[in-house]
Order: structure tokens, then C-alpha cells, then sequence
């Protein structure tokens, strides 16, 4: 038997699970890896301690699941996108890494917006402006780290740094560099003419080439193996952006689904097989995983981040929540949720709130309104993703809330739509085991889990309610839109 090994490197784990070619995990060990918020608006992390933390996973993976380092066969990694994880000409880190999640670019995307370079942008990338972009951080430090900028040698995202650390070769993955708004989705390559508009012309010379997520990039080193306990010389391969590893293990390619992915984002994928010119609505595309598709996305980091901030601040388990919020009748609470503890869909610059608290509700209260919250933001993106795909029926839904029966059902009314969850496990690590498969055999689709997934039925007496409070939920999103022009105390 062989086996495969799959690395999902997220926001807040490192997750590592070891499958058969049946697809069946025989281990899988996660660890917290620390997220360096000094300053409002920063978010970074330690590159040599995410290199530790991820060895450290390895190891115990490969010792918990007793089998012996030369049965797996070969190495992939998903792992968040976007970011900038640079090193300097010598190959060695540079600073800490900028996550995608920092918003210290906020000035300069506001500034790019209003210069209308967007649009120009957009016609060549198929991304917007965003301060998690590569090139939004890069613009940042050339403005104020010029020395840091001067000592870019290498610009690399979360799953090309981690694959150096085991290979000691430097590629880009093409889903992932894909979005980084210094590529031309049309062309499949890099594109000067967006490093020129956003004035950072310079980063030209310091991208790696561009590998594929199924593409052997190098072979683990002595040293890797050494630290991590994997064998010397057992293939590593390109990985993809977590969010396609993901969709990779959702998707059927039936033009009647969408995958929703919820964790700390809200992500609503499909796959298409051309770039629609003529749309209505800008939305961010990235190279998939089989050759001529494209993966249309939309995300923004409103999911269930909000619930862990006050499941940590009220000290609750899930399971106490769901009965609290299991007790309610549906949508019947005045209570609003703007779900942007850590961004928005709405406005750049808006904020997490409730509104229309009295004195007669309760925490049960707030926690359905951040149930229902975190929803109706999906719900905006799910609405702008009909557009692009009219033939929806069904959604395909994973993530932490897919776990919450509450939450589930409560979508399902709310959209009107039966949810399918797939009962495959780990599905970032499976993701990436399935390119690590097909890297040394061109046949990772048995790794593909078979299972039926289990179906979620709306019930049709809770839609118009559900419907009317995310009306509400949007015109309070209008109101205050103004106020994030307003100078924010932090």
C-alpha cells in the first residue's frame, strides 16, 4: 500500500493527515501556529517557527500513524492564499511574513481605488484591489520599509515557503500566484504591465517560476528530513491555495451546485470553463486545477471567526450555544449581527456591530443574531454568485459551521436551497494529497472520497422570515456604510 501526504497550512492550524489510495486517513495531528498582531491592522507570522511547527506535524503524523517514512510516496500542500512570505538574495527569511489578513495597505487600496485603477487592474488579473494581495503589500513596504523592499530577493506565498523549507527549490504555485494580482489570468503568466500600474516594477526580477499544483517541484533534502522525519528524496509537489484544495473535493462540476466554504472566511466557489467579460459583477477568478478552468470566487472574512471572538469572550462550548439558539423561533429577534470583526463585504473599513438590542433579549439573542449575521453576509455573495452561475439548485457546504445541525438548517432556509455535506474529513489535507497522488502517478483520483454526502432540506414555513430579517440586515449594511469614512478609534 502507498500513501500519500497532505499539508493544509491555515489561519490558525497546521494540519497534516496521511491517506491511502483508497483515500482513507490513518493519522492526522494539527498544531496552533501563532498569528503576530503588534500593531492594529498587522497581522504576521514567524517564518522559521511556521517551517518548526509544520516539521513538528509531520513527525508526529508519520510516528502516530506507524508507518514507515519510505511507504509515503510523495508530499502536497494546501495553504492559505495571498500574503507575502519574502525572502532576501541569500535565501534566508526577510522580516516575518504579512498574512493575508493585514490591513495595513488599507490607505494605498483606498488610494488605487480612487485613481480608478481598478478597473484597469481588473481587466488584466481578474482580481480586485485588496489589502491582502501580494502587490498591495509590496506597494505598502516600497512606501514605508524601503530598505526591506530594497532587500526583496524572493517573493514566495505561504505554501511556496514551506515547500522550499522541504526541497530547498523556489516556484510559485499556480493557483495560489494566480490571485496575487501580479499575473494576467488570460495568459497564465506573469504580467509587468500590473507590477507597472501598481508601482512596484521592481518585484519583476523576484518571482519564482511558476509551477502546477500536480507538478513534482523538488525532492525532500537531508536536512528536511532530518527535521521533519519524512525520507530524503521522496517528491514534493506544487500544492494549490487551500480554497481550491477544498473546492477540489466538493465539486462535481455540475453547473446546478456552488461549494460554500465557511471557517474564518465566507467563500462561495464555482468552476467555469471561460473568463465572462460581459459580467455584471467583478468577481475574483484563479487558475483550477484541471487545465482551461478557472475557479470564480467570492470571499471575504466574515464566518465563523465571529463566533469563536465570543465563544472565547463568554467561555461557552458549541454545544451549548446550539441548544440556546435551537430554542429560539426562527428570525423572530430584532437583533442584527454586522459580521466584520476582521473585514467586510461592504465598504472598506466597516465594522462588527449589533443593533436593535433591548433590554428583554438575551445572550441567546446575540449568539442566533451572529448565527444569522455571518449568513446574511454569505447570503451576499451567494446571491452575486447566481448571477454568474443561474442554474443553482443545491449548495455544497464544509467548514467549522457544517458541523452545527443549527446552523446548517438555518442556511438552508434562509437560502431556500438543499445543502449537500460531504462526509470526507481533513478536505484541505485530502486536496493536497490528491496533487501529491497524481505528481508521481497521474491517478490521484482514488483518493477521492465516494461517500455520499448528507442532505439538508429547507424548510419552506422559515424562508420568508429568514428572507425579510436579511432584507433588514442590508439596509442597516447601507446606513452605515457612511460611517466607515469616518476616523476610526481603535
Amino acid at each position: 500500500m502507498n500513501y500519500y501526504l497532505g499539508i493544509d497550512c491555515g489561519g490558525t492550524f497546521i494540519k497534516a493527515a496521511l491517506f491511502d489510495e483508497n483515500g482513507k486517513i490513518h493519522a492526522c495531528e494539527r498544531e496552533n501556529v501563532a498569528v503576530i498582531s503588534e500593531q492594529s491592522g498587522y497581522a504576521e507570522r514567524d517564518m522559521p517557527e511556521l517551517w518548526q511547527v509544520c516539521a513538528n506535524v509531520i513527525r508526529r503524523t508519520q510516528k502516530s500513524s506507524k508507518i514507515r517514512p519510505h511507504f509515503i510516496k510523495s508530499v502536497g500542500i494546501s495553504a492559505q492564499g495571498k500574503g507575502a512570505f519574502l525572502l532576501d538574495n541569500e535565501r534566508q527569511p526577510l522580516g516575518r511574513a504579512i498574512l493575508s489578513s493585514d490591513q495595513r495597505a488599507q490607505t494605498i487600496v483606498k488610494r488605487w481605488q480612487a485613481e480608478g485603477l481598478e478597473e484597469k487592474v481588473y481587466a488584466l488579473s481578474r482580481q480586485g484591489l485588496w489589502t491582502g494581495h501580494p502587490a498591495s503589500i509590496l506597494r505598502w513596504l516600497k512606501e514605508n520599509e524601503p530598505e526591506w523592499y530594497q532587500r526583496i530577493g524572493y517573493l514566495l506565498m505561504s505554501h511556496d515557503y514551506l515547500r522550499f523549507c522541504l526541497t530547498g527549490e523556489l516556484y510559485c504555485e499556480e493557483s495560489n500566484i494566480s490571485e496575487s494580482n501580479l499575473y494576467n489570468m488570460t495568459t497564465g503568466q506573469y504580467e509587468p504591465q500590473l507590477a507597472r500600474l501598481l508601482g512596484i516594477e521592481e518585484i519583476a526580477g523576484k518571482l519564482p517560476p511558476i509551477i502546477k499544483g500536480n507538478q513534482i517541484a523538488g525532492y525532500v533534502t537531508e536536512q528536511a528530513a532530518q527535521t521533519c522525519g519524512l525520507a530524503a528524496g521522496t517528491p514534493v509537489v506544487g500544492g494549490l491555495f487551500d480554497v481550491t484544495a477544498m473546492t477540489l473535493c466538493l465539486a462535481d462540476n455540475q453547473p446546478h451546485k456552488l461549494n460554500v466554504i465557511l471557517g474564518t472566511w465566507s467563500i462561495v466557489t464555482g468552476i467555469s470553463d471561460e473568463i465572462d467579460a460581459q459580467q455584471a459583477w467583478r468577481f475574483a477568478h484563479g487558475r483550477y486545477v484541471e487545465p482551461g478552468k478557472f475557479l470564480i470566487q467570492e470571499a471575504s472574512p466574515t464566518s465563523a471567526g465571529n463566533l469563536e471572538w465570543f465563544v472565547k469572550q463568554w467561555n461557552l462550548s458549541y454545544e451549548q450555544i446550539n441548544r440556546l439558539i435551537a430554542a429560539l423561533p426562527p428570525a423572530q429577534s430584532a437583533v442584527i449581527f454586522l459580521p466584520f470583526l476582521y473585514g467586510t463585504n461592504a465598504r472598506l473599513g466597516m465594522t462588527a456591530a449589533f443593533y436593535g438590542m433591548q433590554a428583554h433579549h438575551t445572550q441567546a439573542h446575540l449568539l442566533q443574531a451572529v448565527y444569522e449575521g455571518v449568513l446574511f453576509s454569505l447570503m451576499t455573495h451567494l446571491e452575486r454568485m447566481y448571477g454568474r452561475f443561474p442554474q443553482v439548485k443545491t449548495l455544497r457546504v464544509t467548514g467549522g459551521p457544517a458541523k452545527s445541525a443549527v446552523w446548517l438548517q438555518m442556511l438552508a432556509d434562509l437560502s431556500g436551497k438543499a445543502l449537500e455535506v460531504p462526509e470526507a474529513e481533513e478536505i484541505g489535507c485530502l486536496g493536497a494529497a490528491i496533487m501529491a497522488a497524481e505528481g508521481v502517478n497521474r491517478d490521484g483520483g482514488a483518493l477521492k472520497p465516494h461517500q455520499a454526502p448528507r442532505v439538508i432540506r429547507p424548510n419552506p414555513a422559515n424562508f420568508s422570515a429568514y428572507q425579510n430579517k436579511y432584507r433588514q440586515y442590508q439596509k442597516l449594511v447601507k446606513l452605515l456604510e457612511q460611517m466607515a469614512e469616518a476616523p476610526q478609534i481603535s
